[in-house]
């Protein structure tokens, strides 16, 4: 087989074959296809599309491209829950904790952020000392004995994944629903999990811009699984506005032990909530997401859940210090709030563009080889519907340097829209797909 002919015939929009895609992996996993080809093939797949075979055989190609884990051998049942990537999106760090504590263990391998979307394991190496570097042999052993692990994705765990994963992020190429499909199952199916919650978001501040296209990513994802012998459940969760106040790294991080203490804000609070009750009727726990959701919620109240953090830092060499006195974190120079220009309902609060000014400010990635800035971000303090009133504080943003803040502060403040008239708020979950 030749390498163009592969890239051609998917830029002709013609279906390929379980050997061409495994063959096609394999030589980029190995190093024999350079980035540039693979980026070539990668926007043909964005450009053409895939069928359902041909991306089932590609999360497949790439789980084999390395070696595929067995967890049944260190814990009963392990769940996983991944997040298709959103504004304000620190979920995992809440709802891993929260699952564990009830005894439920969890073993998640994380992604870094892509475009405007952040990625959890930048939030937790705000924590000085964080590995997110666990061999496998260390995935295994904290997995079993602590019953919860984050780290990042190793070089034996779907390696051709690792590297079309940061391949994507700086080629375009991010939102094609087979590559996204294929990304986050391969994974899955590596790592090992036997039950996987996937949250699929939609909307504006989300890869997935239309509620149709999310369906169709979940049910594709959930069909993968079950392919593979996994057990799976899909939500559907809107990303319209971001979810929670914080954007950025470690004030995501902050936000989200505040959340452990049963101190988040509402809409996270309960997002955390309803993922967290799926994922314990997945894995066996309950058969009932209301008792589920009962026993979550428990786990907060009892502190439980913030135990089970605590246990994970210490277990991945993080400095708890640093959790257990937010203070100690590192802080930008500027930090101001902003006042409402008039009083009005909320109408829109535009996700990408606070996404994509969260990383201009130094949150995010413009090419795979970027430092990224873990004290910046941006604080949005209202949600769609909220009445405001003139001169309460709006959103607050954290930067590096006055000129940095001040282009912010446009952004943010056009990120809103208003209306005299009372506004409906937006729902959390528009559906579940099994």
């Amino acid at each position: 087989m030749r390498v163009v002919d592969i890239i051609t015939k998917k830029r002709d929009g013609k279906e390929l074959s379980k050997g061409e895609i495994e063959f096609f992996i394999a030589g980029y996993a190995n190093g024999e296809i350079p980035d540039y080809q693979a980026a070539a093939w990668a926007m043909a797949v964005l450009l053409k599309g895939m069928t359902d075979a041909e991306t089932t055989d590609l999360a497949l190609a790439m789980a084999n491209s390395g070696e595929v884990l067995d967890l049944s051998d260190v814990v009963p049942v392990a769940v996983d829950k991944h997040s298709t990537g959103g504004v304000g999106d620190k979920t995992t760090i809440v709802i891993e904790p929260i699952v564990a504590a009830c005894g439920l263990p969890v073993g998640k391998m994380s992604g870094r952020g892509l475009g405007f979307s952040g990625g959890t394991l930048d939030k937790m190496e705000s924590i000085p000392g964080f590995r997110t570097d666990l061999t496998i042999s260390e995935f295994l052993n904290q997995l079993g004995d602590v019953g919860l692990v984050l780290t990042g994705q190793t070089c034996n765990l779907a390696p051709a994944d690792g590297k079309l994963y940061s391949l994507r992020d700086v080629t375009g190429t991010v939102q094609s629903i087979p590559l996204i499909a294929s990304s986050v199952m391969s994974k899955k199916i590596a790592a090992g999990a036997q039950a996987i919650v996937l949250d699929v978001k939609v909307g504006e501040g989300a890869f997935m811009q239309n509620l149709d296209e999310a369906r169709k990513l979940s049910e594709l994802m959930v069909s993968i699984a079950t392919l593979a012998g996994r057990k799976a459940v899909a939500l559907l969760s809107d990303m319209n506005q971001p979810l929670g106040q914080a954007v950025g790294n470690a004030i995501e991080l902050i936000e989200a032990i505040q959340t452990l203490h049963g101190e988040g804000p509402a809409d996270f609070v309960e997002h955390c909530l309803v993922v967290a009750s799926h994922m314990l009727v997945l894995g066996g726990v309950t058969d009932n997401e209301e008792v589920g959701y009962s026993m979550a919620q428990e786990s907060l109240i009892n502190g439980l859940a913030w135990g089970k953090f605590v246990a994970l830092v210490q277990a991945q060499g993080g400095d708890i210090r640093y959790i257990e006195e937010v203070d100690l974190l590192p802080k930008v120079n500027v930090i101001e709030a902003i006042a409402a220009p008039r009083s009005g309902y909320l109408s829109s609060i535009n996700a990408r563009m606070v996404g994509e000014t969260s990383c201009e400010l130094g949150a995010g990635r413009e090419k795979k080889s970027d430092e990224i800035d873990h004290t910046v971000g941006v604080k949005i303090f209202h949600n769609v519907g909220d009445h405001v009133q003139q001169g309460q504080a709006l959103f607050e943003v954290h930067a590096s340097s006055e000129a940095d803040f001040h282009r912010a502060e446009q952004k943010i403040m056009s990120a809103h829209r208003w209306s005299e008239q009372p506004i409906d708020p937006l729902p959390l979950f528009y559906g579940v797909v099994k």
